[in-house]
């Protein structure tokens, strides 16, 4: 048995990496792939921790098999319920029948309804734990982050959480799923961009999760996406959950804009300059032709400015602006400075139409509206510059 696979003691890595999906969850690009984590704890009694995307059903097997040989698995904990992590479940079962899975109430409703298995059960509230022999695991659950049923397992025995798709990241893993074995650099940006789009509607659930965690003495964290992070990182990677979920963010500006013919793309222009002029340093432009709605998603979370424009279309708002701003409502961010400008040819809608995302919104409202009638002229370069410097004189006084 090798030891590439060791966590820490007898807890071993089982996961897989898909380097083939171009879409997470048929919507979030995947520069870098993703993993699918799973964990087998070789104990007197064995367990599972959460399975794998059937389609890697044979890999995951052929770990397992690795570590424990033709040994049974006891338990099965499930933690999350996502078809990426519990896909291979009725296979599992298959392949070891008498195995009892561990899950909360909400997860056997899950259960039944998507693989129709039936069987023994564990059944866990808050705080319950599990011996296995040597590991004494313990459960919290965590609803909403990110679905109804989701929890965590501790192992109180060697310090390490399992924590479902809390604490992940998009990526795959090349080489080790060890923190200390790889070059973390790209993950930071891709934890954001996968709390942002998968976790950020539920804030505070996630605040909830880390005051039931917060006096746990975690060496390791093992998430089902991403890199297991060590004592090297944990800190980092807490912190960083614990501020997005806060919707607490840096000082900068995320300017939005959609443009047809480059008008409503000069506006932007000239506010950016204003900003970056003012000494806001952090200035982030993305055409939303051009940028997946997922990373201007994640800077929306970054960063506590947001600057949005687009031109009139059909009297309406530009659709891909108007489909952002469905997004980011949907996420119910808070705490936002919000600046807003439109153009149109020979009906004005957009400004008319963006003040009701902004009113939904509850964002502070900064400056005044800047609406342009088909090209630059010097009223509406003065517009836009106004609306650059009330948003970077907003900003500065957060400094004081």
């Amino acid at each position: 048995m090798s030891q590439k696979s060791v966590v820490r003691g007898k807890i071993h890595y089982v996961g897989v990496n898909d380097r083939n999906k171009s879409l997470f969850e048929g919507l979030w690009p995947l520069p870098y792939g993703v993993s699918y984590n799973s964990y087998l704890i070789d104990d007197e009694t064995v367990a599972l921790v959460d399975t794998v995307d059937v389609c890697f059903f044979e890999i995951f097997l052929g770990k397992i098999k690795a570590i424990i040989g033709e040994r049974p698995i006891q338990y099965l904990i499930i933690n999350h319920m996502e078809p990426d992590h519990s896909g291979s479940l009725r296979l599992i079962k298959q392949h070891y029948p008498d195995i009892i899975i561990v899950g909360n109430k909400q997860t056997f409703g899950m259960i039944e309804g998507f693989y129709g298995i039936t069987g023994e059960q564990y059944l866990v509230d808050d705080r319950d734990f599990l011996v296995l022999g040597h590991h004494k695991l313990r459960f919290y659950l965590t609803p909403m982050v990110h679905w109804p049923e989701t929890m965590m397992t501790f192992d109180e025995t060697e310090g390490v959480l399992f924590s479902g798709d809390g604490f992940g990241s998009f990526g795959t893993l090349d080489g080790s799923f060890l923190d200390t074995r790889i070059n973390t650099d790209r993950y930071w940006d891709e934890m954001i961009r996968y709390y942002s789009n998968i976790v950020g509607k539920y804030g505070s659930p996630v605040q909830k999760a880390l005051e039931k965690l917060q006096n746990l003495s975690i060496k390791v964290i093992c998430s089902t996406h991403g890199p297991v992070w060590t004592e090297e990182h944990i800190s980092r990677v807490i912190g960083i959950y614990d501020k997005l979920s806060r919707y607490d963010a840096d000082e900068g500006v995320v300017i939005v804009y959609g443009t047809m013919y480059g008008n409503t793309e000069q506006m932007a222009e000239v506010i950016a300059e204003e900003i970056a002029g003012e000494g806001i340093k952090n200035v982030v432009m993305h055409n939303v032709n051009k940028s997946h709605p997922s990373y201007i998603i994640s800077d929306i979370f970054k960063y506590r400015g947001l600057i949005i424009g687009a031109p009139t279309y059909s009297n309406q708002i530009y659709p891909t602006v108007d489909s952002l701003l469905s997004q980011i409502l949907v996420r119910d961010m808070k705490g936002r400075y919000l600046g807003y400008f439109g153009s149109f040819c020979w009906s004005g809608a957009v400004v008319r139409r963006m003040a009701e995302f902004a009113t939904k919104s509850k964002f502070e409202i900064i400056g005044e509206p800047v609406e342009m009638k088909q090209a630059m002229r010097d009223i509406s370069y003065k517009q836009c510059v106004n609306l650059g410097h009330a948003m970077a004189e907003r900003l500065k006084k957060d400094q004081k």
